[in-house]
């Protein structure tokens, strides 16, 4: 079995921190000769190309930040300002809109579906619940389309989720695919750290050899009788965590190493500490990212919280464009920035927004992507979709294309049925690629 050490003599974090998911910053140090050898993977032409995800959890106002109504009653207090010729946004995305010539703005989204566990679903794997077909999220088709080969990093790391019930994960591709979950639940200025993880001081290579192969010994035990698809699960989930405490991979969730000037500049908040993070893992050829920025389900006081909202978004989402491009990472990683729905053009009686899948915006940029423009249109009151129609599905499909993937290809679904990487009524979105 390989050494789990490097250059320290300690394991960084016990496995059963790693396999009950525990989130957090791990220790270990980084190799001096990691950061130039990123730098230099992240130039190279045939490297694979990435996915970061910035989920915005709850249903983002988008009428307030991608796609304002300024002078109808629906628009709201918010004002305009130019991003690219015919490109405006929301006042409170400045960073964002010095950027603009990096984004597209999808304006004609819609779907029908607006309750927030099934639109979450269907936003995030392209598929509507349907029976007992196990759909993956869109992370998990990318990690399993594009591996990493040697990569000691998951595939698919999802950082600080809010998950409805029945997690959307590796579905029928398997759990080697689900998501590294980080930071779920953690708070405060820090964001991802979290305190008192257990380390393993004096444990040698043959110690740690010796009580894997006893654990390797439990599980095929535990599997007798439950068939081999439980096995291999199990002994995947333990492969992964092994890699893990390995110090090269654990470097990459240590944030302290970056700057204090660079994480301030990201946001000392959680999504912006995960937007560092995802910028990181990136570098280090993670195939997809994805980082939560909760509290979009605005139903009572809409323009103060979006208000606040979009300043963490516009920190955070700006910083890693330009931090990306910076690296030259920009042009191999495709960012994808959306929520499960809109919210209604009509103002309620709490100053606040219902959930409205009718019509709502999404914003791309990176990977081949073309910015400094908009696609589609909604009507003047913003209630309807008025130009080039764009469905979810057709979201995962040009994610898929981007990445260089046939969205018409077929994976064997766990009831035996063939499954697109996109549903078979999406198309990639014209004139963005």
């Amino acid at each position: 079995m390989p050494s789990l050490h490097g250059p320290s003599s300690a394991l960084p974090l016990s496995r059963r921190d790693w396999l009950r998911g525990a989130a957090g910053v791990v220790g270990g140090s980084m190799s001096g000769w990691l950061a130039p050898f990123a730098a230099r993977a992240a130039a190279n032409p045939a490297r694979k190309k990435s996915v970061i995800v910035l989920w915005m959890n709850g249903g983002p106002a988008t009428i307030d930040m991608w796609d304002l109504k300024t002078g109808h009653k629906n628009g709201g207090p918010f004002k305009e300002i130019e991003a690219a010729p015919g490109v405006k946004i929301s006042e409170h995305l400045p960073k964002l809109a010095k950027l603009g010539k990096e984004l597209a703005v999808v304006r004609s989204v819609t779907s029908k579906e607006g309750d927030h566990g099934r639109a979450t679903f269907f936003a995030r794997t392209g598929y509507n619940p349907v029976g007992a077909i196990q759909f993956p999220a869109l992370g998990s088709v990318v990690a399993h389309e594009l591996p990493r080969e040697g990569n000691d990093l998951p595939g698919f790391v999802s950082i600080a989720p809010r998950r409805f019930a029945g997690e959307i994960g590796g579905g029928f591709l398997g759990p080697k695919f689900a998501p590294l979950v980080v930071g779920e639940g953690a708070v405060g200025p820090d964001g991802l750290k979290v305190p008192n993880l257990e380390r393993l001081a004096g444990v040698t290579d043959a110690a740690a050899t010796d009580r894997l192969k006893l654990l390797e010994g439990l599980e095929e035990k535990y599997g007798e009788g439950r068939g081999g698809a439980v096995i291999e699960n199990i002994q995947a989930s333990t492969a992964s965590a092994v890699r893990l405490m390995r110090p090269e991979a654990a470097a990459a969730f240590k944030l302290d190493e970056e700057k204090d000037k660079t994480r301030e500049t990201y946001g000392r908040n959680l999504f912006g500490q995960g937007c560092l993070l995802a910028r990181r893992l990136v570098e280090r050829g993670v195939a997809c990212v994805e980082v939560t920025l909760d509290g979009w389900d605005t139903h009572t006081n809409n323009f103060e919280q979006v208000k606040g909202l979009s300043g963490t978004l516009d920190a955070a989402f700006g910083t890693l464009i330009a931090d990306l491009k910076d690296r030259g990472l920009l042009d191999s990683t495709i960012v994808v920035c959306m929520g499960e729905f809109g919210r209604t053009p009509k103002i309620n009686g709490g100053n606040g927004r219902d959930h409205w899948p009718a019509s709502w915006a999404a914003v791309m940029a990176g990977g081949g992507i073309k910015g400094g423009q908009v696609i589609g249109k909604t009507s003047a009151d913003g209630t309807a979709v008025e130009g080039n129609e764009v469905k979810v599905p057709d979201l995962i499909a040009t994610v898929c294309k981007a990445t260089g993937l046939d969205p018409t290809k077929q994976n064997m679904s766990n009831v035996g049925r063939p499954i697109r990487l996109a549903d078979p009524s999406a198309k990639p979105i014209e004139g963005l690629l």
